[in-house]
């Protein structure tokens, strides 16, 4: 704790952000130089006077709050599989090494996560472990379809050694850090998922993802730039998507709008080099719309989750590292195939997926009803554009979707109309 307490006060000093700062340690090396320094180096550095002598301030609060990290850190855990707390700086070796390409990098990272991810470096920090790392992003209020395909693509490509990266929001979010839980067993060498928060360390935001967080906790990690106690503030998120871009190779966006926060992470990734793909939607959605404009200004088209594992350089076959009981992949099945044995169609496609049986049922239930799916297609249809099509009365068209619904082959939308739901 002693080490850290420098970089909370250079976290914590007044009108100096991130930029500014890693402009004090280049040029002065360490937090402790950067206190230490005469106020007209540090005015030199800064440009300014005023922010010389803002650096030399203790900043108010900070003994107060260093003591609360220090209580956070050694809190005792409720039970012996608890996950651990840490704080990463700048210089810790478990502190990702491309966000230190970033122009702002964040100064600490609070994590929790499974100790064996978190422990003092001896081999390979966590970020090493994955053969990859994806940022999988889109809307918060994603079409049944729509969370369908990033909680199945999810699962193939962390099935994979992948580890996905969100924002633990809701809608694609939550569909994808649950996706990548599917994939994962107690023998995994890598965190499964990670989640960057836009909050403190000590709080989820939306709080009905409170047990998604732990289940990330357990099986992956929690990341935040944000201190102890902070709330979800507006400028907190755009902050908090330049990491969940910055930690990655690639990011997948699965479903935007036109004016959807995630072509703004679409740009952050193209802006630090990073490659970016594209899910295509009905052209009738209007939230595929972001999508299909981010693959007209070059982004990769992904329909498959080979096709995101192809832009990762990774070969669909996973080796499994010794050691592990992780099932092997067959040569002859695709990521994708075994996400759709995984994958149910379910009406909710954040609920936990049924046994092969019901899967089963389900099928069959939906071949019964084939003919009305047919009419359906893949767009949001109202029910009376469904009688026309197909010339039944609206009472048997109620009755088929109702059982359609039940069986997880449609969903019900708001304003009354439906949409049939695919495997991804």
């Amino acid at each position: 704790m002693l080490a850290l307490r420098p970089w909370l006060r250079l976290a914590m000093t007044p009108g100096i952000g991130s930029i500014r700062a890693m402009q004090l340690l280049h040029a002065l090396g360490s937090p402790e130089q950067i206190f230490s320094a005469p106020a007209s180096t540090l005015a030199q550095v800064l440009g300014s006077s005023t922010l010389a002598a803002a650096v030399q301030a203790i900043p108010a609060g900070w003994d107060v709050y260093c003591a609360q990290v220090q209580r956070w850190l050694t809190a005792t855990p409720a039970d012996a599989g608890a996950p651990m707390r840490a704080v990463f700086s700048l210089v810790d070796p478990r502190y990702p090494a491309p966000l230190r390409e970033l122009p702002d990098p964040p100064l600490l990272l609070y994590a929790v996560g499974a100790p064996r991810w978190l422990q003092p470096v001896h081999e390979q920090p966590w970020w090493q472990m994955p053969r990859a790392m994806l940022a999988v992003v889109g809307s918060r209020q994603p079409t049944a379809q729509g969370a369908v395909t990033a909680r199945a693509f999810s699962a193939a490509i962390a099935a994979q050694g992948v580890c996905v990266v969100s924002g633990l929001a809701r809608g694609i979010d939550a569909a994808a850090h649950l996706g990548a839980l599917e994939a994962d067993n107690a023998s995994l060498h890598w965190p499964a998922t990670v989640a960057v928060m836009g909050t403190g360390a000590d709080r989820v935001y939306p709080s009905c993802h409170r047990d998604l967080a732990h289940r990330i906790a357990r099986h992956g990690l929690l990341l935040t730039e944000q201190p102890l106690g902070a709330a979800p503030l507006a400028t907190h998120f755009p902050k908090r998507n330049r990491i969940i871009t910055g930690l990655c190779r690639a990011t997948l966006v699965v479903e935007a709008t036109e004016k959807s926060g995630s072509l703004v992470s679409a740009r952050l990734a193209a802006e630090q080099g990073r490659d970016v793909l594209a899910v295509p939607g009905s052209i009738l959605s209007p939230q595929s719309r972001g999508c299909h404009w981010l693959i007209k200004q070059g982004a990769r088209l992904a329909d498959t989750p080979e096709d995101v594992l192809d832009e990762l350089g990774l070969a669909p076959a996973m080796p499994q590292p010794a050691g592990t009981a992780a099932a092997p992949v067959r040569e002859d099945a695709s990521p994708k195939d075994s996400a759709m044995r995984r994958q149910s169609y379910v009406a909710n496609p954040l609920a936990v997926p049924p046994h092969a049986s019901a899967q089963a049922a389900e099928r069959q239930g939906a071949d019964r009803h084939q003919a009305l799916l047919q009419a359906m297609g893949f767009d949001p249809v109202p029910i009376e554009v469904l009688s026309a099509r197909t010339g039944l009365a609206t009472a048997v068209l109620q009755a088929q979707l109702l059982e359609l619904e039940l069986l997880g082959a449609v969903a019900r939308l708001p304003g009354g109309s439906f949409q049939r739901i695919a495997a991804a």
